[in-house]
């Protein structure tokens, strides 16, 4: 009897729709399901694979909002004609290492500097008015002894907001937790007070974003935004060297901690 198809191997268990992603895309990407190719039936994914009918719908879902796969009714999946152009997106799974988490500030760099800007050119005195309830919700944290994870993130997504350009907004939001990197780094061997003087110095960068868009100069806003975020990597790339660092699961993720 000859060998199956590497497709129709029974999964290891553990995620299994996760499994069937991954086994799906694989076999796409190595084009061993071709553009434009009718996916094995729902029956013989579930055969083959030894996993339910709900486990083959939600990979199958899955594979569509990623661009991989789209669904005809009545006639079943079949492999997307441009299967290779997928949508832009960062996988939590593989969100972990701190280098991970250092890329996507890399990337903010590029993004929250020139919104800081475009806010400081654009605010109404409503929309300062949130800016500043951000920082004084971050000072109340502080002072409850919390890390003003939250906080920290709806301060950036304040100023994001003011740009009237919702697409930094909605940037952030996918960003997620990636956005205040102490939500998925837990760094050991720092005391509540040392703690507390962290969060105090990051208070003063955030307050020198507002004070520059209150004014209104974005030149001043975009500097103290890059000065902050510079800072920010500068400060996990020489933690991350000394002290022992453990990453919060995954499953955590969307708590918007900063």
């Amino acid at each position: 009897m000859a060998d199956k198809p590497p497709l129709l191997e029974r999964l290891a268990p553990r995620n299994l729709t996760e499994g069937v992603v991954e086994r799906l895309a694989t076999e796409i990407r190595n084009g061993r399901l071709a553009p434009g190719s009718r996916l094995p039936t729902e029956q013989e994914l579930m055969n083959g694979l030894g996993v339910s009918r709900t486990v083959v719908r939600e990979a199958i879902s899955a594979l569509r909002s990623e661009g991989l796969v789209v669904t005809r009714q009545g006639s079943g999946a079949f492999v997307a004609t441009d299967a290779s152009r997928v949508p832009f997106r960062i996988d939590a799974n593989r969100s972990g290492s701190v280098a991970d988490v250092l890329k996507v500030m890399e990337l903010r760099l590029a993004i929250e500097v020139e919104a800081a800007a475009l806010a400081a050119e654009r605010a109404s005195g409503q929309q300062m008015a949130r800016i500043e309830r951000a920082l004084t919700a971050i000072d109340r944290a502080i002072a409850r002894g919390e890390g003003a994870v939250k906080e920290d993130f709806d301060f950036h997504r304040s100023i994001a907001n003011v740009t009237g350009n919702s697409h930094f907004a909605q940037f952030l939001e996918f960003l997620g937790r990636y956005v205040i990197p102490r939500q998925s780094i837990r760094l050991s061997q720092r005391t509540p007070a040392e703690q507390r003087r962290y969060l105090e110095l990051i208070q003063r960068e955030h307050r020198r974003i507002a004070g520059a868009i209150k004014a209104r100069d974005p030149r001043r806003a975009r500097s103290a935004m890059r000065a902050h975020l510079s800072n920010s990597l500068e400060r996990y790339r020489r933690l991350a060297g000394q002290l022992k660092v453990a990453v919060v699961p995954p499953d955590v993720s969307r708590r918007h901690n900063g």
